[in-house]
């Protein structure tokens, strides 16, 4: 199982929301290119990256940095937050970027997730962010009807190949990830399938790692030295 250490961005700087609240924000580094050189130095291969601004509005206000982080660390960097055009995938792609990862437009404009896939296949992943069973978009200011279930049977069917999925009731809540949920998902669908949302200890990624996912995402518990990210990602069995 693949660790995906995350770096989340507000104007430029490195927070994390409690539960998506983007009124209970806490920073954590004023030099996000820096936190990855971290990663790095932990032994991490991939990183996981979010516009908490562009998720809100769709627009790409933390992309310079974002650039930056890659060009420092020259690891697996994956983005997501407010990719909803085509314009931004390629905006991203083109910096050198690996991966894209489609939220909001994969519920909106399936005909655009479509059209990604076809043209950048596995560079091209989905968010699936649940709250109370329904997926919730704009970041995770509004929720849908859409079941889980449903999305995920939407995307096997359109071809995507990775979904990253959060728990928002558990995100930053550093009280366990949601293990049933990941299990059920695991043994239902054929995709690859990251883990997030309330990762908080070792033995959390232990368990997800029995599970066969494809990755796991740490947050919080590494900024608040819960989890040591050399463990983890022994824990985790791959990278």
């Amino acid at each position: 199982m693949i660790i995906f250490p995350a770096i989340d961005l507000y104007e430029g700087r490195a927070v994390r929301l409690f539960k998506g609240d983007y009124q209970q924000m806490t920073v954590y580094n004023e030099n996000p290119a820096a936190v990855a050189l971290d990663f790095k130095a932990a032994g991490a291969k991939a990183i996981h990256l979010v516009d908490l601004e562009g998720a809100k509005n769709g627009t790409t206000p933390n992309l310079d940095i974002i650039c930056r982080i890659k060009e420092d660390c020259g690891l697996f960097c994956e983005v997501g937050g407010g990719i909803r055009s085509m314009e931004t995938v390629e905006k991203y792609l083109s910096a050198g970027l690996d991966r894209v990862i489609l939220g909001t437009a994969a519920i909106t404009s399936p005909e655009f997730l479509q059209e990604a896939v076809l043209r950048y296949g596995e560079k091209i992943a989905v968010g699936a962010d649940v709250r109370d069973g329904k997926i919730a978009v704009s970041g995770w200011t509004e929720t849908t009807g859409v079941t889980l279930d449903e999305f995920f049977s939407r995307m096997q069917k359109t071809g995507v190949s990775t979904v990253i999925c959060t728990d928002i009731s558990k995100d930053g809540a550093m009280k366990g990830t949601n293990r049933e949920l990941y299990q059920k998902l695991a043994e239902k669908y054929s995709l690859q399938i990251t883990a997030s949302g309330g990762v908080s200890t070792i033995d959390d990624v232990r368990h997800l790692a029995s599970l066969n996912l494809y990755g796991a995402i740490i947050g919080k518990a590494y900024y608040t030295g819960e989890i040591n990210l050399k463990e983890a990602i022994a824990a985790g069995g791959r990278t």
